[in-house]
């Protein structure tokens, strides 16, 4: 198997590519929105796994070359035999001034020649595609990283405008606690309307001031457990002792003290001792 080229190292992508597949950063002004992270790095990996089967191509074409220079060379050390056997003869033919044996030199020289030829062209093959291989992974290192080097400034102009958003809200709330004196109040019984287990549509009728029927179980935070009320009758109130303060009150009770009362009666009923049964007089 030929040795791959290990394209995972942490790698950046030229523009020319990331248009080639269609990675190319929008126009500004354009209204097109940014690409998701996820979408972001799926990208990335299909750029990476295209040029890792381009390399991967390069690699099977190197492979082969060397396995032909090996077999060159293979076949010049047999050539080398055959011409010091050669050789040999040659000077015996020269001796006896035999009329072919200059000829076979003469061959067998032409293809030692052409042989030599061959493999000098192999390897020049072998330079040129590790030249390519290593430019390919340059370019593919110094694409991704530029890359991340756009995300990473989109991340931070993103993370600068959601700080921006989250000052002017707290802006806007800090105004709208000071023109209504009951605003903060209004999120903190809000916030109690669910916690106690009213749904959305309750939470925004008792929160608009307006009366509300209820049968079914209350959540007492302060005990950690449910009690079930009857129909009752729920609404927001001043509190009687802090004028201002809201309450959530149960049958103009104050909801806190009605579940002190059901927890009290909740104990006395466990406490309760059990009276024996009497016996029935026998006739």
């Amino acid at each position: 198997m030929p040795n791959l080229v290990d394209l995972t190292f942490p790698v950046f992508v030229d523009s020319k590519l990331l248009i080639t597949y269609g990675l190319q950063r929008g126009i500004d002004g354009s209204k097109a929105r940014h690409k998701s992270t996820q979408q972001y790095y799926r990208d990335i990996q299909k750029l990476t796994d295209n040029l890792k089967s381009e390399v991967v191509d390069l690699q099977v074409q190197k492979e082969t070359a060397q396995e032909e220079l090996r077999r060159a060379r293979k076949e010049v050390q047999t050539e080398k035999l055959k011409g010091a056997a050669t050789t040999a003869v040659t000077n015996i033919a020269e001796s006896v001034g035999s009329l072919f044996g200059s000829n076979k030199v003469k061959t067998l020289e032409r293809e030692n020649t052409a042989l030599h030829r061959e493999i000098a062209d192999h390897e020049e093959t072998i330079e040129t595609l590790q030249d390519r291989i290593q430019t390919m992974q340059a370019d593919h290192s110094r694409e991704i990283r530029e890359m991340q080097q756009r995300h990473g400034r989109e991340i931070a102009d993103k993370d600068t405008r959601h700080k921006q958003e989250i000052s002017f809200l707290k802006t806007v709330i800090a105004r709208a606690a000071a023109w209504f004196p009951y605003f903060r109040e209004m999120l903190r019984i809000e916030n109690l309307c669910h916690l106690v287990g009213f749904d959305e549509r309750q939470t925004a009728t008792l929160v608009k001031g307006k009366p509300l029927e209820y049968a079914g179980e209350l959540y007492s935070e302060e005990h950690g457990r449910k009690f079930t009320t009857e129909k009752a009758g729920f609404q927001v109130v001043k509190d009687p002792t802090d004028g201002t303060r809201l309450v959530l009150a149960i049958d103009r009770k104050p909801i806190a003290e009605w579940f002190k009362e059901q927890f009290n009666k909740l104990r006395q009923s466990i406490h309760r001792p059990i009276q024996p049964q009497r016996k029935g007089r026998g006739i």
